[in-house]
This record gives structure tokens, C-alpha cells and sequence, in this order.
């Protein structure tokens, strides 16, 4: 059973920051792409960032304005997100995420069926 656990979320300040990670089990981690998507309250899925199977190739949205970092550590089957300089905006329930090919792009969203995280949630308040 492939399993993506998300933990680290919880409500800060603007201008505050978290670290978020991901405990994937179930797949062969250190082969796959993987993503981290966000979905705001009233919003779709956004996806804004992917990290290729070995860490050395990263991809942002550019909306961002590059407060964030994605890394992995292979040997925890663990992904991160570091997240600084946070702002309301960026609220939302946050998935880790790949597809079953484990190959990802920019700006692509993995299907329900692929494999998903159950979230973890960031609020960013005054």
C-alpha cells in the first residue's frame, strides 16, 4: 500500500515560516518525481513546486517569488518544504504528490488515482 503522510503544517504570522514533510512508503521513493500542491479554501489544486528522484533538479511556480525550497532525503523516504516570509495567501491545505509513473512536470496536477497525501494544513493570520 503506498501511503504519502504530510505533517509540520499549523498557523503562523506573516512573515513566519514552516517546514512540512512528507513520510512516503509503499514505492521505491528515491525513483520518483514528486510535487507539492496546494489547495486554498474555494480554490482547485495548484501545483508549485516538483523535485526530480535524486534532489538535484527543483521547479517553482513563479508565484512563489522564491520563498520556497523543496528537498528530499532519500534515505527517509521523506520530502520537505521549507517555507519562509509566509503570507495569508498562502493558506491552504498542502498534498504531497506523484503520479504511478513517478514522472512529473511543472504545472501538472498527478489524477486522483495517483498518489496523494491527505494534506496537511497551513493558515497564515494576522
Amino acid at each position: 500500500e503506498v501511503r504519502l503522510v504530510e505533517s509540520g503544517g499549523g498557523e503562523v504570522h506573516p512573515g513566519e515560516s514552516l517546514r512540512l514533510s512528507c513520510a512516503a512508503s509503499g514505492i521505491t521513493f528515491s525513483a520518483y518525481d514528486m510535487s507539492w500542491i496546494r489547495q486554498a479554501p474555494g480554490k482547485g489544486p495548484e501545483w508549485f513546486s516538483l523535485i526530480n528522484p535524486t534532489g538535484t533538479g527543483t521547479q517553482y511556480s513563479a508565484s512563489l517569488e522564491g520563498r520556497f525550497t523543496v528537498s528530499r532525503d532519500n534515505t527517509k523516504n521523506t520530502l520537505y518544504l521549507q517555507m519562509k516570509s509566509l503570507k495569508v495567501e498562502d493558506t491552504a491545505v498542502y498534498y504531497c504528490a506523484t503520479n504511478k509513473m513517478g514522472r512529473l512536470w511543472a504545472d501538472y496536477i498527478p489524477p486522483s488515482d495517483g498518489y496523494w497525501g491527505q494534506g496537511t494544513q497551513v493558515t497564515v493570520s494576522t
